[in-house]
């Protein structure tokens, strides 16, 4: 499904927030949002999923989100928000079949294809063995993956992720990255992430757009946007890019 987002503007509290973005995601690609803090990503994130009321044009496969029901919504696009509230003592199976939500009747109860989606989505992301542990027993890279198991059980083409790496170490994060990637391409998910690792976004994202002062500064490829210059501007900080073994951008801090 396509992300299709002309002339954003968000206003929070009187305070213009997002102005005038543009976005384009085609199906089946990873985009990724980065910028400095404060610069809009989480916002426009929310606002594409009809969280954050905003002026402009949203579209997702043809249709605007913030038109629909929650639970319409929730059957189109997948969210997994930077904090997400994981209940102490609820179980990794239980907060997985979470993500069923949309598809079961108010008052109902889940159904056994609800419970065999949310066991499959475990066994492909290698977290059937915590099946019946507790949330609050998990480790940061337990977690995310669990976040994104219950986003997976909703079974949507579109998946919004805001910060999956946050909180977490190198290795982790890697994982987790390489996990979104190997599922995007198995399954033609078009992903959207918010990103603060420029490497990381650099070395995954098919397209990137930096935001700055609730503006798209640049949008393009990642050797498009994370020039030395930019970063200089947008970031305040000196870099060194140079490619990588595929020709992605490697970032590495120059010092003064």
């Amino acid at each position: 499904m396509t992300v299709r987002v002309r002339d954003l503007d968000v206003t929070l509290d009187g305070r213009p927030v997002l102005k005038g973005v543009t976005l384009d995601a085609p199906p089946g690609t990873w985009t990724a949002i980065i910028g400095p803090n404060g610069a809009g990503k989480s916002t426009l994130l929310r606002a594409i999923l009809g969280l954050r009321p905003g002026r402009g044009e949203i579209e997702v496969a043809g249709t605007d989100l913030r038109a629909l029901k929650p639970r319409q919504r929730a059957r189109v696009v997948a969210y997994a928000p930077q904090s997400p509230n994981l209940p102490p003592g609820m179980t990794v199976f239980d907060y997985t079949l979470l993500g069923r939500s949309p598809y079961i009747p108010h008052l109902g109860r889940e159904s056994t294809r609800d419970r065999a989606v949310a066991g499959d989505v475990l066994q492909r992301l290698d977290l059937t063995s915590l099946a019946t542990r507790p949330l609050d027993h998990l480790s940061g890279g337990e977690r995310q993956r669990v976040v994104l198991a219950r986003a997976l059980a909703q079974q949507t083409s579109v998946l919004l992720l805001d910060e999956p790496t946050t909180a977490l170490d190198i290795g982790h994060q890697q994982q987790v990255m390489e996990l979104i990637d190997q599922l995007r391409l198995a399954d033609e998910l078009t992903v959207v992430t918010t990103i603060h690792d420029l490497t990381l976004a650099g070395q995954y994202a098919d397209r990137l757009i930096l935001l700055s002062a609730g503006e798209v500064a640049a949008a393009g490829t990642p050797a498009d946007v994370l020039t030395r210059d930019a970063i200089a501007e947008h970031f305040d900080a000196r870099v060194r890019v140079t490619p990588g073994p595929d020709g992605r951008p490697v970032l590495s801090l120059e010092r003064p």
